[in-house]
């Protein structure tokens, strides 16, 4: 570790298997030939260690090996697949603690998030291993006599997994556990912001591995930049790439992956909204909102960035969010009682000082905070207050995703058009209204309502359980992960058809002699 590592991080450092320099590399072994890369922790600004990156070489072989896994894996009965599976939740439950103290050490989230994260990672584990035994297709009558017609499901075959900062383990495991339990291997390319926890969690699946006498390269790894996820997206060996981040990084991974045919499962920007009308109970939508555009300082990819409140409410609304914001504590994300760690990188400080600028340039006003924040209470750069703002629904600033916490207050009459608005923008992912009227709720659920892939009613924006299909529309890529039936993304459907007469009807009624 870095010599200004504490001893109590050297620890944890050490129980999770991450030394000074790390290989980021794992096919079954762990290796690494690529230029090193620097693990930063955004809460201090300090170095935490580094990271041996792949070579085009090093990804050859990462391939190759998962290839071989793959072949023996998808021959595994499902369901002794999800024992694996189920393992791996049982390993990550006892080292919830210490992989959710690296990912706030890591990527800036508080402690009790960073363990949330954790505990995602266990549940759809659990969800997995369920499934494992419930991979059924369906029987569907045939038109010819003495002929059976049913619908199989197999394995694809290696899955690329590409993953943002923001969620840098969770998101993995929403696509590697049901992946594995389908009989497929996976490959992840983890943000170059983020290899640390990346390394962690794949060195405990690959314990659970051994312990099942199972390759391990069916859980790869591949650390390294941009060119290795373009590599995976390039790649014909890989029939579904999934990837999370940004809308640009998402239209390159699709166009790359649609000129060669192949899948791709897109979990992209958000730019969400909450409708609050006035038979609202404000001391519920208070606190939805606090956390949906307050939590990990604002970057999720469900932020609550828009708030829709009817201008008879609006006021005491903004009185009342002005003092929740003046209580949130900001500073250290492993601390107790700190509410809001720092952005990930100055970049991001940047980035919310320059989308401030362009709102009071398009006539907005910040009602409370913004700025970024120095002194010894704040180190590293990454600071800064969160934001309430006032602005109008047809700001250009307002349709654009900044990754940071922002939050602008615009008034409506009707719901109808406060509906329009949540809709006007590029992105859909999620949506939410706190309302005490069935009807309002109803409006907002229907097909001329929401047009997101989340709508939720007397809840927030941010923070989806795992059994729902998590994803958006427009902008944010289609995708679906997670719970439902996303498992079918992950698999190839088979339509089969068993004659066991002694004759060859054709369908249709075709004759052909």
């Amino acid at each position: 570790m870095s010599k200004k590592t504490s001893n109590s991080d050297a620890a944890l450092f050490q129980r999770l298997g991450l030394g000074d320099i790390n290989p980021g590399v794992f096919c079954g072994r762990w290796f690494g030939g690529g230029r090193v890369l620097r693990s930063i922790s955004p809460g201090n600004g300090r170095l935490l260690a580094k990271v041996r990156q792949a070579t085009a070489a090093d990804y050859e072989l990462t391939v190759c090996a998962a290839e071989k896994a793959f072949a023996k894996w998808r021959l595994l009965p499902a369901p002794k697949r999800g024992e694996v599976v189920r393992q791996l939740g049982n390993a990550l439950r006892a080292a919830k603690k210490d992989l959710g103290r690296l990912v706030s050490l890591e990527n800036g989230k508080i402690l009790a998030e960073g363990e949330g994260e954790v505990q995602e990672m266990i549940d759809i584990c659990d969800f997995a291993t369920g499934l494992s035994r419930q991979l059924f297709g369906l029987t569907i009558p045939s038109e010819r006599p003495q002929h059976r017609m049913l619908e199989q499901w197999h394995p694809l075959g290696i899955i690329g997994v590409i993953t943002a900062f923001n969620f840098p383990v969770a998101v993995w495991s929403w696509n590697t556990a049901l992946a594995a339990v389908c009989g497929n291997a996976t490959i992840w390319k983890p943000s170059e912001l983020t290899p640390l926890t990346a390394i962690a969690t794949t060195r405990i699946a690959e314990k659970v591995c051994h312990a099942n006498q199972v390759d391990p390269a069916i859980f790869s790894l591949v650390c390294g930049d941009k060119t290795i996820g373009e590599s995976l997206a390039a790649d014909r060996r890989l029939p579904l790439i999934s990837a999370t981040g940004s809308t640009p990084m998402g239209r390159q991974v699709a166009e790359t992956v649609a000129r060669r045919l192949g899948r791709s499962l897109l979990e992209l920007g958000g730019n969400n909204a909450l409708i609050i009308t006035p038979s609202a109970d404000l001391d519920l939508a208070l606190r939805a909102i606090v956390f949906g555009a307050v939590g990990t300082a604002g970057q999720r990819c469900t932020s609550t960035r828009r708030i829709f409140a009817h201008e008879s409410i609006l006021p005491k609304l903004t009185e009342n969010l002005v003092t929740a914001y003046r209580q949130i504590r900001i500073g250290n994300p492993l601390a107790p009682g700190v509410l809001m760690g720092p952005l990930i990188h100055p970049h991001a400080v940047v980035a919310m000082q320059a989308a401030l600028e362009q709102l009071q340039a398009e006539g907005g006003e910040i009602i409370y905070g913004g700025e970024k924040l120095r002194g010894a209470g704040y180190p590293g750069g990454h600071y800064v207050r969160p934001c309430l703002a006032r602005a109008r629904g047809d700001f250009k600033i307002v349709h654009t995703e900044t990754f940071a916490p922002i939050l602008y207050l615009i008034p409506y009459r009707e719901l109808a058009e406060a509906i329009a608005q949540n809709n006007a923008v590029p992105q859909g992912l999620s949506s939410a209204i706190f309302t005490n009227e069935l009807r309002e709720a109803e409006q907002f659920l229907a097909a001329t309502g929401s047009d997101c892939g989340i709508a939720n009613v007397n809840i927030g924006t941010s923070g989806a359980e795992i059994g729902g299909a998590f994803g958006g529309e427009k902008d944010t890529g289609g995708g679906r992960e997670s719970g439902s039936d996303c498992w079918k993304t992950y698999m190839r459907r088979q339509t089969v058809t068993i004659n066991y007469s002694t004759d060859l009807p054709l369908a249709q009624g075709i004759h052909f002699v």
